[in-house]
């Protein structure tokens, strides 16, 4: 959708060319009009302007300033100078703004639809290049690394994705093939004296690790490595072998991969000068056995190895199929119930919460326990989420929050899920009136702001600094809560102040104009009679009293 934006201080030339020109020729979907280049900046903000049309000569900013302007912060618009001057230096100046053409009033349609046609034509093959499926591919090659880190990062705390989805991610970012297959991790504790270095230089030698493990690993595993919340690097590590079905197999696979480790911190001494310890892991199932592994060996390293450096650790534990899973996976997963509240995502907030209820059933033999788990954690994100908002939680929730402190929600599954939905609720209905109360206030504060100052500047950048909001925000609010433009507001402020100054007082027309914001009589008489259908003098004559 090519939107097209008609510049021009003389009303009559914008009409024209927004209403009798066949646009849709060229390509063009939506019309869009100002008579000023201030105008044109507020449409700029207000909509996705992809081609302007202006010119030179206006009140206030010029064509050329306002082209160089939209140079410099809408880089992907284009604009064509519409110019009633053959002057060699306008046009040498409106190229150096960047523009993409320079016709000479008067123009024929011919002219200017082959001018936006070539514009249009050029915006198309821009984009195609900043979509084409080559640049992708090669944006996604030049930070693979960091995307296949930081996916993995995501599953190890517990993000979960579709099936699909993840393999779809891991073919993309060209990770290994783990998915259903089987897998061990390693844990790598950087010490002495790594934990010294500025993050610059750790990260050089983190990089370096895991290019020597890549190396080191290679004849007989494929790897995914990543940096987990406690600094330490975790490595996925799969054997190429295709089969693990015998235990003789699966016992050399894990020597081999212990002496891969041990040559991984042997290199590590004797190349970067430092020390560090590692952890093999069991055997898990990828993805499933993923975040649980993880956490295993995690807390092995904390309980057998401790402050202890530079050993090498494989951990011999229960398998996991015989362990049993004391967690609620839905209350840790990512992203967590606090993060839902804190990004207003109340429908997954409360889709959270209906799983968390529903594992929960499925630990019946620990149930009290797991209670009070799930009870404190969701607990916890409400009293942070009212916290971070400057609100105590006893005022949002009411006679709930007796029952917080009683602790009544954790006596029973049912008690609990209608306890937090009924909490989440509150808070959902608390923030939308606090976000319907903001949007009133700062409407009222913008159409004070604008008949305050409807002599000086009352353009969308001056409100938005006013109000200290960014002017697109501030322009959809308005649309959205009153059902009109804002510019179209200010317009019609400034006839309707106008029209009561020519009605009630014997004031100049001139200082009429002044007074609602035009610096020139003539551009106000013109959008006065556009307005009105009479210009002011006429109006004042038809309906003045004498």
């Amino acid at each position: 959708m090519t939107q097209l934006l008609i510049v021009d201080d003389e009303i009559h030339v914008v009409e024209r060319l927004a209403t009798l020109v066949p646009w849709e020729q060229a390509g063009i979907t939506c019309v869009h009009k100002a008579i000023s280049a201030e105008e044109a900046i507020e449409k700029m903000h207000e909509s996705p302007i992809h081609i302007v049309i202006t010119d030179i000569r206006m009140p206030g900013m010029t064509g050329l300033e306002l082209s160089a302007l939209i140079a410099k912060q809408w880089k992907k618009t284009k604009c064509i100078i519409l110019s009633g001057h053959a002057d060699f230096q306008y046009a040498k100046e409106a190229f150096l703004n960047g523009a993409v053409g320079y016709l000479l009033k008067p123009v024929t349609d011919e002219e200017l639809l082959s001018t936006v046609s070539e514009a249009v034509s050029t915006l198309n093959t821009e984009w195609e290049q900043v979509i084409s499926q080559e640049r992708i591919e090669r944006t996604l090659r030049e930070n693979s690394l960091q995307l296949r880190a930081n996916l993995l990062s995501e599953l190890i705390q517990g993000r979960r994705y579709s099936r699909s989805e993840l393999q779809d991610k891991m073919t993309m970012m060209q990770v290994p093939d783990f998915y259903d297959k089987p897998f061990w991790s390693m844990l790598v504790r950087l010490e002495e004296p790594f934990y010294t270095y500025n993050p610059h230089n750790l990260a050089l030698i983190e990089y370096a690790i895991g290019n020597m493990a890549e190396e080191l690993f290679a004849p007989h595993f494929e790897l995914w490595h990543s940096k987990d919340t406690y600094d330490y690097l975790v490595f996925l590590v799969k054997p190429k072998e295709a089969s693990l079905s015998s235990p003789i197999i699966e016992e050399e696979i894990l020597h081999t991969l212990e002496r891969s480790a041990s040559l991984l911190q042997t290199a590590i001494h004797t190349y970067l000068k430092g020390f560090a310890t590692i952890l093999v892991s069991q055997k898990g199932l990828f993805p499933a056995d993923l975040s649980t592994l993880y956490y295993y060996t995690l807390s092995t390293l904390r309980k057998n190895v401790g402050a202890e450096q530079d050993l090498i650790l494989t951990y011999a534990g229960e398998s996991l199929e015989n362990k049993a899973i004391r967690s609620i996976p839905a209350l840790y997963e990512l992203p967590t119930l606090a993060q839902f509240l804190e990004a207003g995502q109340w429908d997954s907030a409360q889709q959270r919460l209906e799983r968390i209820a529903s594992e929960l059933k499925e630990k019946r033999d620990e149930l009290q326990e797991q209670l009070l788990e799930v009870f404190l954690s969701i607990a916890s994100a409400f009293t942070y989420f009212a916290h971070k908002n400057g609100r105590l939680l006893a005022e949002l929730i009411g006679p709930n929050y007796d029952k917080l402190i009683e602790g009544t929600p954790h006596r029973s599954i049912q008690q609990l899920t209608d306890w937090s939905l009924e909490v989440l609720n509150h808070l959902r209905m608390d923030n939308e009136d606090a976000v319907k109360d903001s949007r009133t206030k700062l409407i009222a504060e913008v159409q004070q702001f604008v008949e305050r100052e409807l002599s000086n500047d009352v353009s969308l950048l001056a409100i938005a600094v006013h109000v200290f909001m960014h002017p697109v925000y501030i322009s959809k609010i308005y649309k959205l809560e009153t059902g009109e433009n804002l510019s179209d507001y200010v317009h019609r402020v400034r006839m309707e102040k106008a029209a009561r100054l020519l009605l009630n007082s014997q004031v100049k027309i001139y200082e009429i104009a002044a007074q609602i914001g035009y610096q020139r009589a003539h551009s106000f008489i013109n959008v006065f009679k556009k307005h009105t259908g009479a210009t002011p003098q006429e109006y004042r004559d038809k309906f003045g009293t004498s």
